[in-house]
């Protein structure tokens, strides 16, 4: 008989995760685009809102880790491209494929947050300050600011924090101390969701931190890597297509620098030479427009001085018309 419910029972978890593997293998089929999200601290509700926020755009699955393993290496064989969602894949995670606009879901999901109390023990997830000023508290629990070293004053019968605290520091566990502090203070510091670590995008993984970044950054990174490219190969005398440009215009340079010192011209080193000859007749027309202006405008004429002014000015300090 006991033989009989464990086989039944084994059973079962071989069914779950037969059904569990062909759910999983028609989303990767179904879809182009996976957000691998952390869940840690998130509740069942949390996720079902976003479930329902996000009904026919996208769909979530969640599992063991063990089994999405399982079934990603087995993928992997004829999907290499999968490998790194393979290698990701530890701690509390979870799946959301869609083959909508990734900044947009994302930022749907992450909509859902909710506060949470602090934990003895856990990373602090952000900074927490206490705000000066009155507190609740009664001045029999003043031992909790102590333990603390926060500076305090008994004001109208109540504990008053006399300067702002920094509490808990993002990334280190916080204290018991902290933990009972903040409990009596009604301060819930933190707010936990759902978070998008990693972005699986037709064969391309990445940190889903790039989601941030505008058309204009993407720009400017690029540019930057085609100078350090250009910069590497002009400095091992390795021609590219990044460095080409600078070689060409570095020969030219060389050119025109032959025919200032020899009699020898060209056409595009006519004007050059021109420059070097009469310098004055192109410093005239690299003036500013500004300045060529007011060279044109005509002198202002002075005003005329008012007699009647500086006479009423004279009897006010001088001697009238009778000489008093």
């Amino acid at each position: 008989m006991t033989n009989v419910e464990d086989t039944s029972g084994m059973n079962e978890r071989q069914a779950r995760k037969r059904v569990y593997k062909a759910k999983l293998l028609n989303l990767l089929g179904s879809y182009n685009n996976i957000l691998m999200l952390n869940i840690d601290n998130v509740g069942s509700r949390q996720l079902q809102l976003a479930r329902i926020k996000l009904r026919g755009r996208a769909e979530f699955l969640m599992g063991k880790n063990t089994i999405i393993r399982k079934v990603l290496r087995d993928e992997c064989e004829s999907r290499p491209e999968l490998i790194p969602l393979l290698e990701a894949v530890r701690g509390n995670i979870g799946f959301c494929f869609t083959n909508d606009d990734l900044n947009e879901i994302r930022e749907r999901i992450q909509e859902e947050r909710v506060p949470a109390g602090a934990k003895s023990g856990q990373f602090a997830p952000d900074n927490v300050y206490i705000p000066a000023g009155p507190t609740p508290l009664d001045p029999g629990q003043t031992s909790f600011f102590q333990a603390l070293n926060i500076s305090t004053k008994i004001s109208r019968g109540a504990i008053e924090i006399i300067n702002r605290v920094h509490l808990v520091v993002k990334g280190e566990r916080v204290t018991a101390s902290a933990v009972a502090l903040l409990t009596k203070l009604g301060i819930k510091p933190f707010f936990f969701g759902i978070k998008a670590t990693h972005v699986y995008e037709n064969g391309s993984f990445y940190e889903a931190a790039v989601l941030d970044l505008s058309e204009q950054d993407l720009i400017n990174k690029f540019l930057r890597g085609c100078s350090l490219v250009a910069q590497m190969s002009l400095a091992l005398q390795f021609p590219t297509a990044a460095s080409l440009p600078h070689s060409i215009a570095r020969a030219f340079q060389y050119c025109v620098s032959y025919v200032l010192e020899t009699g020898y011209s060209f056409e595009e080193a006519v004007i050059y030479k021109e420059m070097v000859e009469n310098p004055d007749a192109f410093a005239a027309a690299a003036a500013p427009a500004g300045d060529a202006e007011e060279a044109d405008a005509p002198a202002a004429e002075p005003e005329e001085e008012d007699e009647e002014e500086e006479e009423a000015a004279a009897a006010l300090f001088g001697e009238d018309e009778e000489g008093y």
